[in-house]
Parts: C-alpha cells; structure tokens; sequence
C-alpha cells in the first residue's frame, strides 16, 4: 500500500465531503475511518480508482455516523430532563453497545476514547480535554483503536471498569454543559446498577445523582456560571439528593472503597450543607486523601488543594498546590481563588485574567473574565 498516496489523496477526499454536506470534523472523521478500512482491505484487493474508493466508503462512513448520532440525540430527547428514580427499563442497545466497544484487545484508555467517540458521540476535542492530552495525541489512539479492532469478533464485551469509565466521561461532558449528555449517562449507569451489585456501579450513580441535583443551580438566567459557594440550594433537587446518599450508603455498606464512591461522598458532603459556611471542610480533607490514595489523580489533588485551603486556610491551600505541576487544567484558577483568599487582590487579578485565557470552557472563560473584573474595580476603587 502506497502510504504517502494515500496522505495526498485525504485533503482532496475531505473536501468532496464537505462539498456534498458534511462539516470538516464530521468529514475527517469519515476519512479516517475509510483510512482503517483501506489498512484492512486493500492488501487483499487493491482498487482500481483509490481516489474513487476512498471517497465512496468515506461518505459511507459519514452517513452511518449521520444516522447514529440521530439516533442518539432521538434518545436523549425521550430522557427527562429530571431522571426518576426506582426501577429502570430494560437494558437497551446503547448499554450494549458501551460493552462492545470496550473490547478486551484494547486497552483500557483506547476503549474509552473509542466508545466516547463511537457511541458518545463527543468530538475527539472534547475526549482529549477529558483526558488532558492534545488533540493530535487522542486522534492517534482512537485511530490505533479503529485499527486494532478491525479485523476482530465482537464476541468478547469488555469489563465493567471500562464502561464505568466512559460513563463518567460522558456524564461530565454533559454537565459541563457542551453536550447534554448527562441525563443519558444516568439513564445506562441506572440500567447497569439494576443488573449488577458491584459496589462502583453504586457509586457512581449516587456521584451522577448528587451532581445532577445542583445542575439547576449552576447558572444564572442570563446564563453565567455560578460557583458552588454562591449557588441558591433550595434549587437543588432533594429528590435527587436523599436517592443519591442512600444509593451511596449501600455502596460503602459493603466496605469496598473505590473512587467513584469517594467522589460521591464528597459531593454527599457538599450536598448536605445547609449553607457553604456550614460545609465540612475536614471531612472532605479525608475523603480527598482516599481519593488521591486510590487514584494518584493531578486533578484529585488541585481539588484536594481547594479543601486545603478551605479547611486550614488559603496559606495552606497554596502550599499544597505549589507541589503541582502549574501546567494543570485550571491549576491557574485555583491560585487565583486561593490568593484572593490570601487578601491578595493583585496576585488574584493576574491569575484570574491568565486563566481565563485558558479555560476549557466559555462559561469558565466569561465567569474568570469576570473575577478578574470585579478585582480590577476594586482595586481601582
């Protein structure tokens, strides 16, 4: 297979795809993936027209990916907003699926970044934010991934770990508020917690449950971004709230800490704070140590930073942070936070406007924009 004929010919396949409909993303994607076909097919037999074929199975791939994702979207529209609790439907296609593209050939990090991207329907974009890697980086492993289920039997559906992962990756995506996606996640990780015991099955639901209860929350009416400090709790969902602690409770009844868990008791804690003053701070602390003890998570400890600081004051919560990589997704805005704490306006105002320009978000990028502001006026003042 001529490989460099085949780089020459992607740029031209793309744009007879956008040409006939397709956006760039969505086309590059379809080129891709005719890409791995071509790796499978061609050695065996070869086309006669490469331009022709390519573009042929390229658009092929770009419908099946049109109408799955309108599937998906058909889906979530049938997900209450609110999702209910007590029994669940049966397991549908979506939770299988989950299990299949998790595939025991793959590793555990591919199988996710290729179920987020196959049946997720999240961009490669948004998966490497998630993961906290480029792009590029993430583009090469769902391509690995393609490529090395290729030529395999989905007979063998991968383990529960893998699915949890993706769920949680697709849950977050959604309650960041890019791809609402959150009530579906909840909807399948209710369907796997109705078919099995395991205890971070359990666990995750209740973190789903206790995050979903604030998401009303979250933001003003002209759409800003609300810190949880400063968010009206008699919005929050006590529905949601009560059914999430006592899944939780279940789950840690059973002495088999994992992270998820330990996430859920922390959002449990939050959640059981009549007011933000009120918070125990010294028990999120510990949960945070377990939290760290099991996952060796950078971004468990830039929040375990914000504990710190809560806890034992913004001097402590600093110093806790200086031993992170300052390279960390908002490792910026939480210096911010913990210098203005520090009654240090000038520092937190700089921060405050750096991060900004690095937020991963819109939201985040207008809420620090305007953190910035509010400190730039006083100061001025």
């Amino acid at each position: 297979m001529n490989e460099s004929l085949l780089r020459e010919l992607v740029p031209a396949v793309i744009g007879v795809l956008v040409r006939r409909g397709a956006d760039f993303a969505a086309a590059e994607d379809a080129v891709q993936d005719a890409l791995v076909e071509a790796v499978r097919v061609w050695p065996d037999d070869p086309p006669r027209d490469t331009k022709g074929w390519l573009v042929t199975v390229a658009w092929r791939k770009f419908l099946d990916a049109a109408r799955a994702d309108t599937s998906r979207r058909h889906r979530e529209v049938r997900v209450e907003t609110e999702p209910v609790p007590g029994p669940c439907e049966a397991v549908d296609d979506t939770l299988r699926l989950y299990f299949l593209c998790a595939h025991p050939s793959l590793t555990p990090a591919s199988a996710v970044a290729l179920t987020l991207r196959a049946v997720g329907g999240l961009t490669t974009r948004q998966i490497a934010r998630a993961y906290l890697v480029p792009e590029a980086t993430m583009a090469q492993r769902i391509s690995r991934a393609k490529r090395t289920i290729s030529g395999v039997r989905f007979d063998q559906p991968g383990d529960v770990a893998t699915v949890l992962r993706v769920l949680y990756l697709v849950f977050n995506e959604g309650y960041s508020g890019d791809v609402d996606l959150a009530a579906e996640a909840i909807r399948l990780t209710r369907q796997l917690a109705a078919k099995t015991l395991h205890e971070e099955v359990a666990g995750l639901l209740a973190l789903m449950l206790l995050h979903h209860a604030r998401r009303p929350a979250r933001t003003r009416t002209d759409g800003r971004l609300v810190p949880l400090a400063e968010q009206d709790r008699s919005l929050w969902n006590t529905r949601l709230i009560a059914e999430g602690v006592d899944v939780l409770q279940t789950a840690l009844a059973r002495d088999r800490l994992g992270e998820f868990q330990a996430q859920a008791a922390i959002a449990a804690l939050h959640a059981d704070a009549p007011t933000a003053e009120e918070t125990d701070w010294v028990q999120i602390v510990e949960w945070y140590d377990e939290l760290v003890r099991l996952t060796g998570s950078p971004v468990a400890r830039l929040n375990r930073a914000v504990a710190v600081g809560e806890a034992d004051g913004p001097r402590a919560g600093l110093a806790a942070l200086a031993e992170l990589d300052p390279a960390l997704p908002r490792h910026t805005a939480v210096a911010a936070y913990l210098h203005e704490r520090d009654g240090d306006p000038v520092t937190a105002a700089r921060l405050y406007a750096e991060a900004a320009r690095s937020a991963p978000s819109l939201l985040e990028r207008d809420h620090l924009t305007r953190q910035a502001a509010r400190l730039n006026a006083q100061l001025r003042g």
